[in-house]
Formats: structure tokens, sequence, C-alpha cells
């Protein structure tokens, strides 16, 4: 859900996880996605403050054995210093080049407008402003809250709450650079007024003009609800959550009935009602948490409207209950989401309830009439990828607004009406339609033959595809789907000529509560042979190769990029992580971390389940590093990142970095082994050259043969030194050879390169000394050769 607007779907972007901000809302509390642009513009420096990168040794970087966590961050910021300085101008360009995008595609889009009654508020420059409904562009606009009372240095917005008598405005405060957050209290009067301050605060509603409900958040977990009371001064507790898998928020009612008290973990939902006419009264069960039940409440006519995932088919059914009577044994079906099919979020409204659902990479509606218990289903345009609803619509509306978009489509606005049953767009500024860029659709079979979608963005009417770079994006945990959402950006990476690929692997949640599940806990393998057979498929099609693909993923999807990373290097050229998720095993053993407890209904619990140790262990990227030629590898953090601790990033970046220095050192190795092996086979040569030499009448052939016979001479005594080589020797010959040469063995391809003193046109097989053919020489002697004219040049 949206901030701004009131939520239903909490569970379907999970509660609290490793991979994302722990709020269900995004940063736009008041703030468009579109808006957000700049936001992301102006952070987009600060997450390149303080990058970690694992470069092919490049700086001086001090073993992390003997380094504490402070030291590794300053080794790895020196080492970035380091690396990146070469890259200034290029790095300048493109912030040029990314803030032009920025500016194009949000100047013309305005901040949101959020309606409580006959008022509008929206934000401005880090303000909330208030007008009258209908006056906003007159200029009458009020200011409730100003930046110089916030109280953190670079604070966000995140929502808001009115009163119900407007005399009240509640707003959520989040640092940007840390998980700090408090709930700021103002009275709306002739000049607006903190009231208080309330640290640490998660979400909160109001259930009177003077009564605040509000859950307080530490450890990135909520457990306890509060009320506040501002006529008397006070607070005091009124439900406490004991149970570490769980986290509490709250919500009211669209017809402001009841506030809802929601204690949700990944797989189970307890709701308690709070009468907002007698909010003192202790809080209503609704039904007690049941292992595999999800379930959100909404209120109309007396009735209990009840989202759930109890019962068959698996996925979501809207079911029905009296309030007085709301038990399971009581819930009645009323409308059931289509099997394969994502349901993305429901709004109610005071007749109509709208569905917004998903289903083979396409949106649609479901419009459901609680008058006529019927359905009616409604396409949206086939470029939509992701959808934003206008924040906190009217409960009476008979017509509601939301935005489409693509990741290289800015949102476009529409507008639905319920009365009419008609969609029609509804811009109000004009948004570029991207016409220039073609989407393809794509389905890849991973290795139980299961179809996984895959939808590709490139450059219209573009030629030898096979030659362009191509991005893919990963996600695949927590049942979320993969971000789709506009960004600036991708359009610049199409002009120049990127394709871009987002993998909708398992684990994630586009095709359902199903895709989830078979993803997750002891089905991880399959979300990484996922992505596997799309990126196979994706080189099959000819949409690029492996030199010039790059990978990239946030978060959770660190682990299936991680574990692709190490499996299948040779997909990839490069890859990307922000803030990833690496060590699965090391957390998950960690119970004294924050969300330990919660994680373990998505990745298990290797505390008391050894082969569940045992099956992280298999996939999880830090645990198997291994000595081997690794692509290039970017990755971004944060200092103060609670989710994803930036120590353990650190212990993951040293461990890769020591493991490709071993493997380069065994390469080396091997290499110098394979050379002596060569030279071992030129004594074998000698004695055939030996016997052919006495045995061949032609002069011209003797000539040649005394020739060869020189060469083959020079190796034999060559190679009893050789063998005796020290390994930085070895080093160093072995670094004279181009890593392009690849292996050196008997069965390698390897053209032509001539050789002094030696006719070109002339080869001597050595499997047959009395034949002499004149098409190439034979690999493994040319390549002794080479060796010994390289060692003698040097």
């Amino acid at each position: 859900m949206f901030l701004g607007s009131i939520y239903f779907l909490r569970l379907l972007k999970g509660s609290t996880s490793h991979c994302k901000n722990h709020s269900k809302y995004s940063v736009s509390a008041v703030l468009r996605s579109c808006s957000q642009t700049k936001l992301q513009a102006f952070f987009f420096a600060k997450y390149l403050r303080n990058p970690s990168v694992v470069p092919h040794s490049h700086g001086a970087i001090r073993s992390w054995r003997f380094l504490s966590c402070k030291d590794l961050l300053e080794s790895e910021q020196e080492n970035w210093r380091a690396c990146s300085a070469k890259y200034m101008a290029m790095t300048k360009r493109i912030k040029q080049r990314l803030e032009a995008h920025y500016d194009k595609y949000s100047s013309s889009l305005s901040s949101p407008v959020i309606r409580f009654g006959e008022y509008v508020y929206f934000e401005e420059n880090g303000c909330i402003f208030r007008s009258k409904l209908g006056e906003i562009d007159e200029g009458n606009n009020e200011i409730l809250l100003g930046t110089e009372a916030l109280p953190f240095h670079n604070s966000l917005i995140q929502r808001i709450r009115i009163c119900p008598d407007h005399r009240c405005m509640a707003a959520a405060i989040k640092s940007a650079h840390s998980e700090e957050s408090a709930c700021i209290v103002v009275k709306l009067n002739t000049l607006p007024k903190v009231e208080c301050i309330i640290p640490n605060v998660f979400s909160f509603e109001w259930a009177t003009h003077e009564i605040l409900f509000y859950t307080t958040q530490k450890n990135l977990q909520c457990h306890h609800v509060y009320l506040c009371d501002f006529n008397k001064k006070h607070s005091e507790l009124v439900y406490t959550e004991h149970d570490a898998r769980y986290f509490v928020d709250l919500y009211r009612t669209k017809d402001k009935r009841f506030l809802t008290i929601n204690s949700n973990s990944k797989n189970a939902s307890e709701v308690w009602l709070v009468d907002c006419h007698q909010p003192f009264k202790s809080p209503v069960l609704v039904q007690q948490r049941t292992e595999g039940v999800i379930y959100h409440v909404e209120h109309r006519n007396n009735e209990l409207y009840i989202l759930t995932t109890y019962g068959d088919p698996v996925g979501y059914k809207l079911m029905k209950a009296p309030v007085d009577s709301c038990g399971l044994e009581n819930w009645l079906s009323i409308y059931t989401v289509k099997e394969n099919t994502k349901l993305i979020d429901l709004e109610v409204f005071k007749d109509y309830c709208v569905a917004f659902l998903k289903f083979c990479g396409h949106l649609y509606l479901d419009i459901f009439s609680f008058v006529s218990n019927s359905v009616r289903n409604v396409k949206l345009p086939a470029w939509a990828c992701s959808f934003e609803l206008d924040p906190h619509p009217e409960y009476t509306a008979s017509t509601f607004y939301f935005w489409l978009l693509s990741p290289v489509q800015p949102p476009v606005r529409f507008a639905y009406s319920l009365m009419k049953n008609s969609l029609i767009e509804h811009t109000e500024q004009e948004v570029p339609v991207t016409m220039n860029c073609h989407t393809v659709r794509l389905e890849a079979k991973s290795k139980d033959e299961t179809c996984v979608p895959i939808t590709v963005f490139h450059k219209a009417n573009s030629k030898e595809l096979r030659r362009m770079p191509l991005l893919v994006h990963v996600y695949g945990a927590y049942g979320i789907d993969l971000n789709m959402s506009f960004k600036a950006e991708n359009l610049m990476l199409i002009k120049d000529g990127w394709i871009l690929a987002y993998c909708h692997v398992r684990g994630g949640g586009e095709l359902g509560l199903r895709w989830h599940k078979d993803g997750s806990t002891t089905k991880k393998h399959n979300g990484i042979q996922d992505l596997q057979a799309c990126i196979k498929l994706l080189h099959e099609l000819g949409y690029s190769q492996p030199a010039l693909t790059a990978l990239m993923s946030v978060s959770a999807g660190g682990v299936l990029a991680g574990a692709l990373y190490n499996n299948d290097p040779h997909l990839i050229r490069a890859m990307v992580l922000q803030a990833p998720f690496l060590d699965v095993l090391n957390t998950m053993l960690d119970p004294h971390l924050p969300l330990t407890v919660e994680e373990q209904e998505e990745w298990g619990n290797p505390l008391v389940d050894e082969t569940c140790r045992e099956y992280i262990q298999s996939y999880c990227p830090y645990q198997n590093i291994r000595p081997q030629n690794y692509p290039s590898v970017f990755i971004t953090a944060s200092e103060n990142d609670q989710r994803i601790p930036l120590a353990g990033l650190l212990r993951y970046i040293c461990k890769l970095r020591k493991a490709v220095q071993a493997f380069h050192a065994q390469d080396n190795c091997t290499k110098v082994k394979g050379k002596i092996r060569n030279l071992w086979l030129a004594e074998t040569l000698y004695e055939k050259l030996l016997q052919w030499k006495d045995c061949c009448p032609d002069p011209t052939v003797t000539c040649i043969c005394t020739n060869i016979f020189v060469q083959a001479e020079f190796l034999q005594s060559l190679s009893k030194s050789y063998a005796n080589t020290t390994l930085n020797k070895s080093s160093a010959v072995a670094s004279t050879f181009s890593s392009r040469d690849g292996d050196v063995g008997l069965d390698s391809v390897f053209s032509f390169l001539p050789y002094p003193s030696i006719p070109n046109r002339l080869l001597l097989p050595l499997e047959d000394p009395v034949r002499v053919r004149s098409d190439s020489f034979p690999v493994p002697f040319l390549r002794l050769l080479l060796l010994a004219h390289t060692l003698q040049s040097n």
C-alpha cells in the first residue's frame, strides 16, 4: 500500500524483512513517486559516499583478520577512492545526464493532494500545507508543519492522519539515514502549534478527535500499542505482542467505525477491534491466529469484510461475517482471486470493492458490487507494469484515481467511474508516453519445467541485439514483486542501447501466494534455478551475451544474485548489489539480531533443524565463495543499516577478495604446470626428430628438421630447469600471457602464429613423424615455441 492511503493488504508486502524498509508505506506519505525522483537523485550521491567494491586487487587492501569493522570500512573506502579516481570525468558526465533526466520527468508532476473532509493536504519542500477544497490553486494555503520543527536532519514525511474534527494532525517523520522515527502531533489552531513529539512511533490512527492510538518500534520490531489521551495528557498500554515472529500495526476502517490492531507474521494473522465510539473498552478479538491463515479486516454496514488466505484454492478470498459473531466458522466467501493471480491491492468503497490484480504480466481491475454481488473485469493498458493508487480515496467516492507506470514509462493518471463503469486517462499535465521502447514478455523453463516470466525492454527497431549490453534485475523473496516502477535512469540506459530484463522468479509474488511458497524456506533453490534459466534463455534468443551481461539486485534479492554469482559466473560479466543480504546462514544462526526470529518463516530455522542448516548452507552466497574466476562486482551499503549490518558485508567482500586472489595464484600455478607438461613433451619430440632426421633423404626436409631439432633440443634442456622454477617466477611468467589465451592444454584450439626459422607452410605432426603437411603447426608444439620465445625475450 502506499503512504497516505488507508491500506488493507499489509502482509501482501510482508511485515519486516532484511529486504526492505520496515515501513509498509512508500517514502511518499505526502510525496508521490514521481516527486520522489528528486529525492532519489539527492540520495544517489549519499548512497555512493561509502561504497564497497571488489576490484581485481586495486589499491592496498589490508588483511581483514587484523582489522576492526571501522578499519575495514576505511580500507574499502580508501580502495574505492583509488579505483574510482580514473573514472571521475565519466562519473561527472553520468551524474549530469541523470540530473537532467530526473528534472525532465519530475518537474511536470505535482505533489499529491490528500483529502480529509472539506480540506486537502499536500507537501511541498518538506513542509505540510492545508487548503480548502477547490482553493488550492488560489494561493490560500496554510502551512501546518515546517522543516524547522522536524526532529531529524534530512527527515522524510511518511504519513499524516487528521483527527475527525480537523483540529489535530499527526505526522510520521523518519530520518533519511537511520531507523529513527517519531510522530509529531500538531494542533491546527489559527496558528498551528506542535503539541508533542512521540519518539519511536511506527504506525498511528485517531480513534476520536482527542485520542490517538500508536505503536512503538524498537530494534525493528513493533510489539506494543498505546492509547494517548490529549484531553487528560496521559498514555496507557493497550496491547502487547509476546511472539517475536509477529509485527503489530494499526488501521482504521474506511467508514471510521473501528480501529484494528493487526498482529501479523509471515504465515498467520490476528486482528483485534477497537470501537471508535468507545475507545477505552478492551479490544475484541476477531479470530485467533491460526498457522497458515492470513487475514485483514474492513467494516461496512455492521458486517466485517475479511480478506484472507483461508480455504481452497490457494490464494486470497474476500469473505464477510457479522460483527457480533465474526469467528472463522461464520466466514462466508463472496469473491475469490483466480489461481496464479497476484492481488496487488484492494480498496473498499461504500458500495464497491476494487481489486488491483496482475495475471501473466498484465494488470487489470475486478470491481465487486456489494449491492448486486457481481464482478466487473477491467483490462488496463498493456504497457502498464505497476500502479499507484491516489492516497486516501474518499469512502463515499463514485470515482477513484490511480497512476499506471512501467520501468520506462513515467506515471500516467487514470480515473475509473464506479457508476458509469468507464476508464479514462486523466493526466492533468502532459507526460510523455515512451513510444520508442519495445516491450517483450517471455517465459523461461526452469530446471523442473516451471515457466518463469521475463519482461524485456529495449530500444525500438534495434538491430543486432546480441551486441547490446544487458542489465538483468531479480528479487525473489518475501512474496514481494520485483520493483517495476518508473526510474528515469532506465530511459537513459535504453537510449544508450541497453536491454533491460526483469526476471520474475519464484520466491517473489508475481504469480500469487503459491509462487512465493515455491521459492521460500526449503525451496529456495527454485528461485536460483529460475534466474539461471532466464539468463540462459535471453542469451539463446539473442538478447546480448554473457560478456555484455550485468546482474542487479537489492536487499534480499542478493541471495539469488549471489548464489548465481557463485554457481554460474560465466553467465554474467558484472554484478551490482545495493545493500544486499548475502550471509543467510550466520544471520539466521544469531537469535540476538532483531529480525532473525521473524525471518524464520521465510528462510527456515537452522538453530533447531540440522537439515535446514545444511540446505541454507548449500545456497548461501557467503558460505559458497570459492577460488574461481568471478565477474566484476559493485556493492553499496549503509553504515547505519540495521537490516543488513555493514560488518557482514565487509566480511563477504574480504572473503570474496581472498578467494579471487587465491584463484589467480592457483590459476598461475596450473598454467605453469601445464607449460612444464608441454615442455616435457619436447623430450619425446626430440627422440622422434632424431629418428626422422636419420631416415629422411630429402635435403629440404632435412634442413627443416634441423631447425626444428635445434628448437626441440633447446626446449629439452629448458624443461629441466623450468620444472624447478619458484612460484614467484612462475607467476611472473604466466602474467606475460593474455587471459584470452585460455587453457594451455593439448585440446585447446590456437590460431597459427609464425615462428622464426620455421617455414609457415609446413607442419610436423607429433603422431606421425614420416608425413609432412602444409596447413598449420601442431598446437602443443607451437605453444612450446611461443613459451620459449617469451622466456627468451624476458
